[in-house]
């Protein structure tokens, strides 16, 4: 009995699985669009503000697999009145190989969501189009490293305060 790694029928050491994820499933989860001003806000004079929201969430479930959810909330409004207002819940179901433990939560809170993320953008800009707004919102890009590392820094602030 060894701890080697067994060798192919070729003679040569089979290689360790390289680490990374297989995506199950894509799914929304909710989608919510309102465009409160209609027809009025589809004849918009110059840009409108938009305020964006991104949360994640990932969870671990009883066989082994991760659900991880990228939640998106845009509202478009002039100074005096709303345009518009969307609300994303997309999620996926993951299962994670060859990871390591002290990888598993960048994997499921950065890598994950930036295969989600150009999924749900299509989901916005269908929505948004669907609403009678041309041209569709488009998001920019989302660094999701960044949310990532902001979060780490809060909870390490909040772990020295207390």
């Amino acid at each position: 009995m060894t701890d080697a790694t067994p060798a192919d029928p070729s003679g040569t050491p089979a290689q360790p699985p390289i680490a990374g994820f297989r995506i199950l499933a894509q799914y929304v989860r909710d989608l919510s669009f309102e465009n409160p001003r209609a027809p009025d806000s589809l004849r918009l004079e110059g840009k409108p503000q938009i305020d964006m929201g991104v949360e994640l969430n990932a969870t671990g479930r009883p066989d082994g697999l991760f659900e991880v959810d990228l939640k998106l909330s845009i509202k478009a409004a002039t100074e005096t009145t709303p345009v518009f207002h969307v609300e994303l819940l997309y999620g996926g179901l993951f299962q994670l190989q060859g990871v390591s433990e002290q990888d598993i939560e960048p994997m499921l809170l950065i890598e994950c969501p930036r295969y989600l993320f150009p999924y749900a953008r299509e989901i916005v800009a269908r929505a948004t189009s669907d609403g009678g707004f041309y041209p569709p919102f488009m998001l920019d890009p989302i660094d999701f490293a960044g949310i990532y590392a902001a979060r780490m820094q809060q909870a390490a602030q909040k772990a020295g305060a207390a």
